[in-house]
């Protein structure tokens, strides 16, 4: 009988045959299993840059950051809103100021003559957010005090002009309304005073001074550094309930604060939404500002 040698000699290798032992482990650690990984996503991942947005911002457009009041907080609204806020800003220059600052607003009225109005006066107070977002402007006229509030971002307003971008010691300058009439007045026809690009807002450290009592606020409670002369009106019945009122604890108290205010994380995220239209929307506007401040020059004979 005639037996095929290759089935013969292959039968034979594998009874015979000896096994391979492996004293190691072939599967990777999970140390190393974690640490290709991240290599691996370096490689083939695409990258993501996040847009940088500036930290100035939060001073900026105080208006884009909600409620810091969580029972009047709605994420819908505000995201909703944060949008028309954009495109209210791509059909109007709302160029940056800050309380302090000394403004000309043209805005649209029926009764007067052209149909228009405006009015120049210094920022005294900005509050509230979103579109409810709104500032008060000072002004003395016909040794009248005269107030006008506007909504940031009412359609009726056609202008918004920063004669002197300045900032002052106080957040709000209610006191002017208790201050001598020099303080609080500004010529109509006062021009425009540049600020170099890129140069930091200044701070203007004047100290008004103050009428005599009666006044509409009790300023001795409220640690005012604008104010010259508070002491020279008060006595000691007004010193002793300004201790008694006075919470110095506050200052302490990080879950007020917290309250007050939104958290630096929820700032970043929301001006990370906005940060390329409003940076386009600045680069916009530095361009149109070099077209109105360019003189051609006059053709020499």
């Amino acid at each position: 009988m005639n037996i095929n040698v290759r089935i013969l000699t292959k039968s034979v290798s594998q009874q015979y045959a000896f096994k391979r032992i492996v004293t190691f482990s072939t599967k990777p650690t999970q140390q190393a299993a974690v640490a290709a990984v991240p290599q691996q996503q370096e490689v083939t991942g695409p990258s993501v840059r996040k847009p940088i947005v500036p930290a100035h911002y939060r001073f900026v457009y105080p208006e884009f950051l909600p409620d810091p009041k969580i029972e009047w907080r709605n994420a819908i609204r505000e995201k909703l809103e944060r949008l028309d806020m954009l495109d209210r800003r791509r059909q109007i220059e709302l160029p940056e100021f800050y309380v302090g600052s000394i403004l000309a607003v043209t805005s649209s009225d029926p009764h007067a003559a052209g149909k228009t109005s405006r009015f120049v006066g210094i920022c005294i107070h900005r509050e509230r957010c979103g579109l409810r977002a709104r500032f008060i402007l000072r002004n003395v006229i016909d040794h009248q005090g005269i107030e006008v509030v506007y909504e940031l971002y009412d359609p009726t307003i056609q202008k918004v002009e920063v004669l002197r971008l300045e900032k002052r010691l106080d957040d709000s300058l209610f006191y002017l309304r208790d201050a001598l009439p020099e303080f609080s007045t500004f010529d109509e026809n006062m021009e425009a005073e540049p600020l170099e690009e890129g140069a930091p807002v200044p701070i203007n450290d004047i100290k008004v001074v103050l009428r005599p009592r009666p006044w509409l606020e009790r300023w001795e409670r409220q640690n005012l550094l604008g104010v010259a002369n508070i002491e020279q009106y008060i006595k000691d019945k007004h010193r002793k309930s300004a201790e008694k009122v006075q919470k110095p604890w506050e200052k302490f108290d990080l879950m007020k604060q917290y309250r007050a205010t939104i958290p630096e994380e929820e700032q970043k995220e929301i001006f990370a939404e906005v940060h390329t239209e409003l940076h386009t929307l600045e680069l916009q506007r530095k361009r149109n500002k070099r077209k109105r401040t360019f003189v051609k020059p006059k053709h020499l004979a």
